[in-house]
């Protein structure tokens, strides 16, 4: 056990944040589970609690592979990655995939193994390390627009289009951390005004277009622009049926919460151990839990900031900036739907939600996190020792 720990390199703080968001999870999860339990089952809750341990043995096996991997790796390998997420992306928008009866466009069934996997979230992480791997190649030259459509906005706008008709809560959180991520990464200001420009008159036409002619996109576009007009229209009692369940069971949680197991709407709340479980968390927990769960989310976005302030190099901030901070948005984003300030959303909470897709890229994201933060330990450790070690592969890595 001693080697173990001893093999763990990057940001402790991020590790015991993971560590606990995860060890927290068991709970809601297979309480909220009992709903999926006798809907979709025998009524056997322990089988959905096997399957997420497993999912999250599997996240944190892929956390630490990727925290061991050198960070200016990732340069290259987001290259090679770019073409292959699109390909998936545009097989999984063409084989309108169903699971248990209900439209899942945004998944694809992997053969032979029969699990399901969500291509866009893969997507979110590829896409956002190869931005900054373009924009730390031009931190120090003076760039027109024309010359970044193509290598940086070209990529950009073919993976949102791909992704926005099936999933649009995702696109725009991709596309806020793209701005984010140039913004921080010293793009021009004018040129990132037109890119706004241009991203919202697209929007607008996309909505026209799939108002005007409903059979052309898959009907997840139906699904998102009533989820955003239910938000809207306050009046409207019948299509809250979500929310509305959800703060009953905030509401009932009160201070300490009814207790672990003892939650009443999750038998009623649909989706409770993924989208809203953080209604469930609140109602057992009581504002206490959730407090706390937000509480491990705020940490781990100070850490973020710590590990991309250390960082020495431009790639490494930005690397951390883009794969990190969308875990800590998505978390907010998603108790924020249950307390009614957003839409629904379908944004599961980031090591708490059942579900192997999200839990696993969480875990990928915070790997990439902690191995810019291990490269950071090692360089000081090597000036303290006053060695100069350098390794073949990261030269090759560093001219990529």
């Amino acid at each position: 056990m001693n080697n173990f720990f001893k093999n763990i390199q990057g940001d402790k703080a991020i590790w015991a944040v993971a560590g606990l968001l995860a060890l927290f999870s068991f709970l809601p999860v297979y309480s909220a589970s009992s709903n999926l339990a006798y809907l979709y089952g025998d009524g056997n809750t322990f089988k959905f609690l096997l399957k997420h341990l497993a999912h999250l043995l599997l996240g944190f096996a892929i956390l630490y592979g990727v925290h061991k991997i050198p960070y200016h790796y990732f340069k290259g390998l987001s290259i090679i990655a770019l073409p292959i997420v699109v390909l998936l992306l545009i097989f999984t928008m063409a084989q309108g995939n169903t699971i248990e009866g209900a439209n899942a466009s945004r998944w694809i069934r992997v053969p032979f193994v029969g699990v399901t996997f969500q291509t866009s979230t893969l997507a979110a992480v590829v896409l956002l390390t190869y931005v900054a791997r373009y924009l730390s190649r031009i931190k120090d030259r003076v760039v027109t627009f024309k010359e970044t459509l193509i290598p940086l906005w070209l990529p950009v706008f073919l993976v949102l289009a791909l992704i926005l008709p099936a999933n649009f809560s995702t696109t725009a959180i991709i596309f806020a951390m793209v701005v984010i991520v140039v913004f921080i990464g010293g793009y021009p200001l004018r040129y990132l005004g037109i890119i706004l420009g241009v991203g919202f008159v697209i929007l607008a036409l996309f909505v026209l277009t799939a108002k005007a002619f409903p059979g052309v996109f898959p009907n997840r576009v139906d699904t998102w622009m009533s989820r955003i007009e239910n938000f809207t229209d306050k009046e409207d009692t019948e299509g809250d049926y979500q929310i509305e369940k959800a703060k009953i069971a905030i509401a009932s949680g009160g201070v300490s919460g009814l207790g672990p197991g003892k939650s009443v709407q999750k038998n009623f709340l649909p989706q409770s151990s993924s989208d809203f479980i953080y209604a469930i968390i609140v109602e057992e927990f009581g504002i206490v839990g959730g407090l706390f769960l937000m509480f491990l989310y705020l940490a781990l976005l100070f850490r973020l900031v710590v590990v991309a302030h250390k960082s020495s190099s431009m790639f490494g901030k930005l690397l951390v900036i883009g794969v990190g901070l969308p875990i800590v948005f998505q978390a907010l984003i998603n108790m924020a739907v249950a307390v009614e300030l957003f839409p629904v959303t379908g944004q599961t909470l980031p090591l708490i939600s059942s579900g192997g897709t999200s839990i696993w890229m969480t875990c990928l994201a915070l790997g990439m996190v902690l191995s810019v933060a291990a490269k950071r330990e090692v360089q000081k450790r090597e000036t303290e020792e006053g060695e100069v070690l350098e390794n073949p592969l990261d030269i090759l890595s560093e001219t990529i």
